[in-house]
């Protein structure tokens, strides 16, 4: 199978940077992605968001797939073991939930797929680790504790690899805060992907923006 578990694991806290995005045309959706993908970032977290996502899903899937296979698309704000099931039946690469799901993580590790919960305590991390989760989506990153809870969590448990999504922005000052505290790797939305550039099919101008931000994790892991 390609982009098994391992290798999306590999990959995405190589990157540093996971661009999460949602964009009802499929045509958009797919320069996005591309962008991302040249900007150093071929890991990406494509939301579960609007009608017929997983139909949109399953079209985008199905031209990565043909056209740029070293892309690793993710479906993500996946609540429910159906919905994790019919984007795992439409190659998804990985999941990603706001909140810890037990049925979801079953779900995935039945097909040996990397799961990412959202979490937002200790207990959260816990009970996440013992359904097989080798990374947590700390949500809302900002709200729950920041860097701080981040450091808080990997003093007792610095075998934790935590992404958090919500509160890390693509400059350096905050990726050298966040990466400072023990992060493996960060989801970033709109900051990332602005609606301005969305709008103006500013591709150029996406691919320079993720660029930009993984750039700045690589040079603090050089540091």
């Amino acid at each position: 199978m390609p982009h098994d578990r391992l290798s999306v694991l590999t990959a995405l806290q190589a990157q540093g940077v996971c661009p999460v995005f949602y964009h009802a045309d499929p045509d958009v959706a797919l320069n996005v992605i591309r962008a991302c993908a040249r900007g150093g970032a071929p890991v990406i977290e494509f939301t579960n968001r609007g009608d017929f996502a997983v139909d949109l899903f399953a079209d985008i899937a199905r031209e990565i797939a043909r056209t740029d296979p070293d892309i690793i698309l993710g479906i993500g704000s996946v609540l429910d073991a159906g919905t994790a099931a019919m984007f795992l039946n439409r190659a998804a690469r990985f999941v990603v939930s706001p909140a810890l799901v037990p049925e979801v993580a079953q779900v995935c590790n039945r097909r040996m797929v990397a799961y990412f919960p959202g979490c937002g305590s200790v207990r959260d991390i816990t009970e996440a680790h013992a359904l097989g989760c080798d990374i947590i989506k700390l949500f809302p990153g900002a709200s729950v504790g920041g860097p701080d809870f981040v450091k808080a969590v990997m003093g007792p448990m610095p075998w934790t690899k935590i992404m958090p999504t919500g509160g890390v922005d693509p400059d350096a000052a905050s990726i050298a805060k966040w990466f400072g505290a023990g992060i493996v790797a960060a989801g970033m939305g709109s900051k990332l992907i602005t609606d301005a550039a969305v709008k103006a099919a500013d591709w150029a101008g996406i691919e320079a923006s993720v660029r930009s931000a993984v750039d700045a994790v690589k040079a603090f892991r050089q540091a």
